[in-house]
């Protein structure tokens, strides 16, 4: 909501009683934000694993275990549990509706609702969609808490966590919470790997 706000200030398009409400919308958007923030910290010592197993989930609303998961997993929990956005559903119909607009990397002819929101790249497409995409920056100060950011780890392998509302012990950065193999995880790993993407999306 926030994306639209700056796109039409910018053109010169808010009515001054629309620019009287943006005190409020904004103060709406941060709350939104730490939801889904909490949300996400709220994993941190339950899901203690990391298991990338194929599964049959529950529709709408499937999940593994919350003891185990990915990285992907901490998104989808996050904005359930903070926000009510179900991302296995969005990334299922937006899928439904242009499959051909997914990365073909895993050789599927139709969509899977088990698996496609547990993928990196299907959710940096959902978010690219949704009109999510924010500049991918070198400056700790332009991540807010509750954007996304997606990463390339070595060995070529997707990544993708929450910004935090924390911060590195130095303060240049917000800490991210992860999945990177052992469970879900509140770190200082903004910078830690090549950043492939940055969204906010939902707040």
């Amino acid at each position: 909501m926030f994306m639209l706000f700056r796109r039409t200030l910018l053109a010169g398009g808010l009515s001054s009683g629309f620019v009287l409400a943006l005190p409020a919308l904004l103060r709406a958007e941060a709350a939104a934000a730490d939801r889904l923030v909490a949300a996400a910290r709220k994993q941190v010592g339950v899901t203690l694993t990391y298991d990338a197993a194929y599964s049959r989930l529950d529709y709408p609303g499937g999940d593994v275990p919350r003891e185990r998961g990915v990285c992907t997993d901490v998104l989808v929990r996050a904005y359930r549990d903070g926000l009510g956005i179900d991302l296995q559903v969005l990334v299922h119909e937006d899928m439904r509706r242009a499959f051909s607009a997914y990365p073909a990397l895993w050789g599927l002819k139709k969509t899977d609702r088990n698996i496609d929101h547990r993928r990196v790249p299907n959710l940096q497409t959902f978010f690219k969609r949704a009109g999510a995409g924010l500049a991918v920056s070198a400056d700790g100060a332009d991540y807010l808490p509750g954007d996304i950011v997606s990463q390339m780890l070595p060995g070529n392998l997707p990544h993708i966590g929450i910004v935090a509302d924390a911060r590195s012990s130095d303060g240049a950065r917000p800490l991210v919470v992860h999945n990177v193999g052992a469970g879900a995880r509140l770190e200082d790993v903004l910078f830690a790997y090549k950043i492939t993407g940055h969204y906010r999306y939902g707040v």
